[in-house]
């Protein structure tokens, strides 16, 4: 079994104005800068520091940077980047704000947007690419059992977060703050919620 400490990037200028990224390569800001210092401290004091440490992350610069911080306050490099932890692709609403998107689909959580990556593709896609980060880590440190740090996107993390718990968790509604970390067991290609940072309205 492994355990896999998702965390979602730090802010970007999008983020900040609240508009749609999706796959479009936006990078960190300051603030989202100062969140991966941030989330890095805050792992540090949870990790079991007899075991080794892997970072992984999405190959978005904004996932990415976030995880170059984090890893190098914890001594470590990223060990990989996967295409598959990206954001999902949101078609014809990437760069437009919340109130455009809501005044031409209607609510986010239904909206049927042209070009947008189908929610089950972005679910495989992300159980895939978890499947790919636990055998390569593995394979890294073995005999000796990792913590794995996996920075990814928000909608990555839901749609995992999703699949672990039935549809439980995220509640509709909840946005994954920014810098925010999930810990999920990983046994046997199943997922297993074991802890879940509340996320905002």
């Amino acid at each position: 079994m492994t355990v896999l400490t998702l965390v979602r990037h730090g802010e970007t200028e999008w983020n900040r104005t609240r508009r749609i990224q999706g796959s479009t390569d936006i990078p960190l800001n300051d603030v989202g800068r100062q969140q991966a210092r941030d989330a890095a401290a805050a792992l540090r004091t949870g990790l079991d520091v007899d075991a080794p440490v892997v970072v992984v992350a999405s190959d978005l610069s904004r996932a990415r940077e976030t995880a170059e911080i984090i890893a190098a306050d914890l001594g470590v490099q990223v060990s990989r980047l996967y295409p598959d932890l990206r954001e999902r692709a949101y078609g014809e609403a990437e760069g437009i704000d919340a109130e455009q998107f809501h005044a031409r689909w209607g609510d986010w959580h239904n909206a049927d947007v042209p070009g947008a990556e189908p929610w089950p593709h972005v679910r495989a896609r992300g159980l895939r690419a978890l499947r790919h980060v636990v055998r390569d880590a593995r394979r890294e440190t073995a005999p000796l059992a990792a913590s794995v740090i996996v920075v990814t996107h928000g909608a990555m993390i839901r749609e995992l977060i999703r699949h672990a718990t039935a549809g439980e968790l995220p509640a509709v509604g909840e946005r994954l703050a920014n810098g925010s970390a999930h810990t999920l067991l990983y046994e046997r290609e199943r997922l297993q919620l074991l802890s879940y940072a509340s996320a905002t309205a």
